[in-house]
């Protein structure tokens, strides 16, 4: 799914791009129509443009940099496995930065090293272990998901390896200590109001059931989603990773007289489920967050998928010309979820290198003062490694792709 051919230098072209972009606003194109909780049907128009910071820092720099051949940047997560899609947007966003980065400064080489931890808790300390015992590896983009975050903090923490998530969003997480985790998007303690305001505002949802999955992820998003809704709420369930036969959970939204569901958790289950539901004559909306919100979510549910929203703390890569006509001559596809954060996170830390910040430490010194802009948002972190908080955007399956509908919450 990668071409590793060299990009040439396009600092010029983004920057062009952005000035286009950045002076652009949302508009709406396209709309769906899904049963509202008053059974009236609600048109949710599509954007085809979002802002773009004028100054966004990016891979290239001033093409001056200079740092030892030995330099390296790495990608930890989920490579392959039941979500390993979410896991190589971010790689191939990581990836399209280093290239860009390479190609613009020839006295600077970075080299890019991924390790698989196919999403998996159990599975992440040995990659992890691998790396931090790699002195030439001075900074990390990673790991995509809550549980394996958990999993490895510490490890990180001990060698003074700076590492920044693009998607891990339980907020426990920057309530461990650690000094060395940044979080490079809002947290599921902003998402879930954000897409409760989201199911009872747009959706006009009057009757809400949350079932949540087994991992740190869903339970932390189920638990901050239900407390928003408040009395909308008409029931939650809970089921496993894994898990493939959803009959009775749905057994009890059906008798709930449900017009919504919102599911935490990720789309190797969530496929199934929403299909399932379907089936048994659910007519109503399923609402997922940004575990859920990827192609091969609609690939698996098939039709059944027509039905369904998502809520996530990511700005629509794909509606950034530049990056994504870029992203697309390196994959070979449209940029998913959370790769632009991938590639900005990557950014930050090539920036950096660049600025000879080419030390472990001196490195993450650099992120804990950094203040800038980057393609998606602003990047600027408080002790604990959370940034300022961030938009979350609403989408929408139309025609069986996602579409961005804006964002969510306000």
């Amino acid at each position: 799914m990668y071409r590793k051919k060299a990009l040439s230098v396009m600092a010029t072209a983004v920057a062009l791009g952005m000035v286009m972009s950045g002076c652009a606003n949302q508009s709406g194109s396209g709309s769906t129509a899904t049963s509202g909780g008053d059974g009236s049907k609600v048109n949710i128009p599509a954007i085809s443009k979002v802002d773009v910071p004028a100054a966004a820092v990016l891979p290239a720099g001033d093409g001056k940099g200079k740092c030892p051949a030995t330099t390296t940047i790495a990608y930890a997560g989920a490579e392959t496995g039941p979500n390993a899609q979410l896991g190589i947007n971010i790689f191939n966003g990581i990836q399209l930065a280093v290239n860009q980065h390479n190609a613009a400064n020839p006295d600077c080489q970075v080299k890019f090293k991924k390790f698989d931890t196919e999403g998996d808790p159990n599975k992440a300390t040995g990659p992890v272990t691998q790396i931090v015992s790699e002195s030439d590896i001075i900074g990390v983009v990673g790991l995509p998901f809550s549980g394996e975050s958990k999993a490895t903090g510490n490890i990180f923490e001990q060698k003074g390896l700076v590492h920044i998530t693009p998607s891990a969003t339980n907020p426990n997480l920057t309530k461990n200590g650690w000094t060395t985790f940044f979080r490079a998007l809002g947290n599921d303690a902003v998402q879930g109001p954000a897409a409760a305001k989201f199911l009872t505002d747009k959706l006009m949802a009057k009757k809400v059931y949350v079932v949540q999955d087994d991992s740190d992820y869903g339970i932390g998003l189920g638990t901050q989603t239900s407390q928003a809704l408040g009395s909308a709420m008409v029931g939650s369930d809970k089921v496993v990773t894994g898990q493939k036969d959803f009959s009775a959970v749905i057994s009890k939204i059906m008798n709930s007289k449900a017009d919504t569901v919102y599911y935490a958790g990720y789309y190797a289950e969530a496929a199934p489920f929403d299909q399932q539901l379907v089936a048994k004559g659910f007519t109503g909306s399923f609402v997922g967050p940004d575990g859920v919100k990827d192609d091969q979510f609609i690939k698996q549910a098939g039709d059944a998928s027509s039905n369904s929203f998502f809520t996530c703390p990511c700005i629509p890569g794909e509606l950034i010309p530049t990056f994504e006509s870029e992203y697309k001559k390196l994959a070979n596809a449209e940029p998913g979820t959370y790769s632009i954060e991938g590639y900005d996170a990557a950014t930050v830390l090539l920036s950096g290198i660049d600025h000879g910040k080419q030390t472990r430490a001196d490195l993450l010194a650099w992120v804990k003062a950094y203040d800038a802009d980057g393609l998606s948002k602003h990047y600027k972190w408080d002790g604990t490694g959370e940034l300022a908080t961030p938009d979350v955007y609403g989408y929408k399956v139309e025609n069986g792709k996602i579409a961005p509908i804006g964002v969510i919450g306000k």
